[in-house]
């Protein structure tokens, strides 16, 4: 369906009105600002409270209470199974089998768990290649894998850059750097979505290009998951990890999730690091040595589950599964789409452009990166004075990004006002 946007509150408040989804803004907090709601636009930095965190986590800290350690088998949620619940609400999410997700750990933590599996260099096949400027906790871990490897991070990992003058990484130039080193590369691992330029990564012509190579491929998919349509085991990721505080609203610093592809259970010669939930599960309480991996995903696990964040998790993926995913994708896109239509209106007004967008429109999420060309820390307190909560990023860049579960096409119209009224006053 093709829309005709109108930069007016009463076409905004329509489009608010016909939207399947606009109930759902009802079931979180959102932060209150000069005494109104805010326009929240950093749900790619941390996701909004849900109103029935609360309950969810008071319940198990009810059940701890009455039960103590029984709870383990005995709390309405029974504790010792309590992650396995996770698998079949994330399915649609991240596009995988429910036997290849598995809920655990943090971001990080994941990603040097299914590196110590997926990324075993050699003399010859050592290197890693990536996207340039990917986020700092990524580049710190490929960094020291390689070098637990004993391997010089500068010759081992080679970063895909944009072009002299481009903002965005071609897909032909990725693909181009994995062919030109297939015979020395052991890892192909990029995001879904770029942190910084919200760029949306072509993720099966990657991993397609990767295993023609002869290497794995993984992806980090902080600020995909929730957001992006994704299809982990079709396009056949080797791995995949996330975290849950983003676009997943699952509270600052969140438990984690992990994918990996079917293909890779019964491979017993594949390495990793183990922990006893990861054993397999009917003989786990015999404590006996020598690891048996459960033949799934969850065969990575090393800990028991973190209840209380599992807990606030389970909150969030209740929405997801009552909003449904294929209408969440359908009303981000439909709000980006705005968003973009609103700063390309504020910049057809103004003697000369103020505002590059740097996130490209045809392989976008939620998210847009404004580089500001004149006035952008000016402007970026200016928002947050007026009731805007947006991300600034060095040097000049401000990231907003509208999620379809809380955020309005209300939300966007006035976002774009308090720019425009920004931009007249200065």
């Amino acid at each position: 369906m093709i829309v005709h946007f109108q930069n007016s509150l009463d076409f905004a408040r329509q489009l608010d009105s016909n939207d399947p989804l606009k109930g759902f803004r009802d079931k979180f907090y959102l932060p209150i600002i000069n005494g109104q709601e805010c326009v929240y636009f950093t749900g790619n930095s941390l996701g909004l409270q849900p109103k029935t965190t609360q309950d969810y986590v008071l319940n198990e800290l009810e059940d701890w209470a009455s039960f103590g350690v029984e709870g383990h088998f005995h709390a309405r949620q029974p504790w010792f199974s309590y992650h396995e619940m996770f698998p079949q609400l994330l399915t649609k999410i991240v596009g995988g089998l429910p036997e290849e997700i598995v809920v655990m750990n943090q971001l990080t933590v994941n990603l040097h768990l299914l590196m110590a599996s997926f990324y075993q260099p050699t003399g010859e096949r050592f290197k890693i290649i990536c996207e340039a400027k990917a986020f700092p906790s990524d580049q710190y871990a490929f960094e020291s894998q390689v070098r637990f490897h004993g391997f010089d991070p500068g010759k081992a990992i080679i970063e895909v850059a944009p072009r002299e003058g481009e903002h965005v990484i071609r897909t032909e130039d990725i693909l181009s750097t994995i062919q030109q080193n297939a015979a020395e590369t052991a890892l192909v691992i990029f995001s879904g979505v770029n942190y910084y330029n919200g760029q949306v990564f072509d993720m099966k012509a990657i991993a397609k290009a990767a295993h023609e190579a002869g290497a794995y491929c993984g992806f980090d998919l902080a600020h995909a998951v929730g957001n992006i349509e994704l299809h982990l085991h079709d396009w056949e990721a080797d791995f995949a990890c996330w975290c849950s505080y983003k676009y997943l609203n699952s509270g600052p610093g969140g438990v984690a999730g992990a994918f990996v592809h079917q293909k890779h259970f019964s491979n017993t010669n594949l390495p990793r690091l183990a922990g006893w939930w990861g054993y397999e599960k009917s003989t786990r309480f015999l404590m006996q040595k020598g690891f048996k991996p459960i033949e799934t995903a969850e065969g990575w696990q090393l800990s028991n589950a973190p209840i209380l964040s599992m807990a606030a998790h389970k909150a969030s993926l209740d929405i997801f599964e009552e909003a449904g995913m294929d209408r969440l994708l359908a009303k981000g896109k439909m709000l980006s789409d705005y968003l973009f239509y609103i700063i390309d209106s504020i910049n057809a007004a103004t003697a000369e452009k103020l505002i590059e967008v740097i996130t490209p429109r045809d392989a976008k999420g939620c998210q847009a990166s404004m580089l500001m060309l004149k006035m952008g820390r000016e402007v970026f307190e200016a928002l947050k004075n007026n009731g805007v909560i947006a991300d600034w990023r060095e040097p000049n860049v401000i990231r907003v990004a509208p999620v379809p579960l809380y955020n309005s096409f209300e939300d966007i119209h006035r976002f774009g006002e308090i720019i425009r009224g920004i931009l007249k006053s200065a």
